[in-house]
C-alpha cells in the first residue's frame, strides 16, 4: 500500500508532483479548499506545503489549522514564511532527497505521537519522562509514568493487588505498600507543582484517573 501525500500547492506545482509520483512511490491528494476536510488530512501520511501558497491568506489558515499530521514546507524562494511547518526544505531537491525526507518526517512524527498521551489537562511524554500541563512540567521516574498509563488505559479503578500485578509482576522485592509509597510520591509530586490533589483518585473500589 502506497503512502499518501496531502498537496497544498500551485497548479504547477502539483503538476510537478504528477510527473514524479510514480517514481516517488506516493500516492498523491491535492488540496482542494471546496473540498477540504480534517479526514482528507488524516488519511495521509505527511503534508506537502508549497510556500509560493502561503501568501493566500484563505489556504495559510487552512494549513495553519492542521494538527493531524506532520508538514513539509517546499521553500521554492526567499520569502517570509507564515505558514506553520515542522521540517522546511528548499528547492531544487533531488527525489531521493525528497523521499527521504517525507519517509523520515512521517516517522518521527508517528513516534512522537505514540509516546505522547493526553490526559485530562496534562500531557505525559513517556520518552521524556515528563508531565506537562500549561508551560510548566514535572520529571517522573519510568514506573510512575507506568502507573499513571496503567491507571488512564484501565477501564475501572484498580486495586493495590492488581497494579502490583500489572506493574510489578511479582518481583520479590514488591508487595502492596510499594504500591502506596509510588502513587503517594507521585500524588505528592503533582501536587507541589500544580496544586491538583485529584490527578489520581482513590476510592474504596481502589485507584483511577
Amino acid at each position: 500500500m502506497k503512502i499518501n501525500l496531502l498537496i497544498f500547492g500551485t497548479k504547477n506545482f502539483n503538476n510537478s508532483f504528477d510527473e514524479i509520483k510514480e517514481d516517488l512511490g506516493f500516492s498523491l491528494l491535492y488540496f482542494d479548499a471546496k473540498k477540504f476536510s480534517e479526514s482528507l488530512v488524516v488519511s495521509a501520511a505527511a503534508v506537502v506545503v508549497d510556500s509560493q501558497i502561503c501568501a493566500d491568506n484563505v489556504i495559510l489558515s487552512l494549513i495553519n489549522k492542521i494538527v493531524a499530521r506532520p508538514i513539509l514546507l517546499l521553500e521554492n524562494q526567499s520569502s517570509l514564511i507564515k505558514c506553520k511547518y515542522d521540517e522546511k526544505v528548499h528547492l531544487p531537491i533531488t527525489l531521493l532527497e525528497l523521499q527521504s525526507k517525507i519517509v523520515n518526517l512521517s516517522t518521527a512524527y508517528k513516534f512522537n505521537k505514540n509516546s505522547s498521551i493526553r490526559i485530562k489537562n496534562y500531557n505525559l511524554d513517556k520518552n521524556e519522562k515528563r508531565l506537562t500541563k500549561d508551560n510548566s512540567f514535572i520529571i517522573i521516574t519510568e514506573r510512575e509514568v507506568q502507573l499513571i498509563e496503567l491507571l488512564f488505559n484501565a477501564n475501572k479503578p484498580l486495586s493495590r493487588s492488581d497494579i502490583l500485578k500489572k506493574i510489578w509482576k511479582y518481583a520479590d522485592d514488591a508487595d502492596t505498600h510499594t504500591v502506596e509509597t509510588h502513587i503517594y510520591r507521585l500524588r505528592k509530586k503533582i501536587l507541589n507543582k500544580f496544586h491538583d490533589d485529584k490527578f489520581i483518585i482513590n476510592s474504596n473500589k481502589g485507584y483511577s484517573l
